[in-house]
């Protein structure tokens, strides 16, 4: 962390700021986890072209866990180059959906449809006889 512009004082009072107005981790709350975080992350690295010094909704607040994870999935991974921008994050929230915004299934229910009836287990059971074998 010694790289600039991350030892400067200017980006310590803008870390600070943030994670002041900011101290949760947004990726934990998106999970529906409550954690603080202790990382702001560039929305956009630098080395894709970011500012070194952007305003605050170009910084994400992070726990440590999170931010590895979403720098090993992006463009500062190094060895890591794919033709996509971001590997599709895994896991899913607390409501059962994809963390990843892109996937097909993102805001789609899994639970029971309100429009149909449900249907009593013991109709779906098929019996095989009976239980003493006879």
């Amino acid at each position: 962390m010694a790289d600039y512009p991350y030892n400067t004082a200017r980006w310590q009072r803008l870390r600070r700021r943030h994670l002041a107005m900011h101290p949760t981790c947004e990726a934990c709350e998106q999970a529906g986890r409550l954690t603080i975080a202790n990382t702001v992350d560039h929305r956009v690295p630098i080395s894709a072209g970011g500012p070194p010094f952007p305003a605050h909704d170009g910084l994400a607040s992070l726990c440590a866990s999170c931010h590895s994870i979403k720098t090993a999935r992006g463009v500062e991974a190094g060895a890591v180059r794919t033709t996509r921008k971001v590997q599709p994050r895994k896991g899913c929230d607390a409501n059962g959906n994809p963390l990843d915004p892109a996937h097909p299934w993102r805001d789609k229910s899994l639970g029971a449809d309100a429009t149909r009836t449900a249907v009593p287990l013991r109709n779906q059971l098929v019996s095989k006889g009976n239980r003493n074998g006879r």
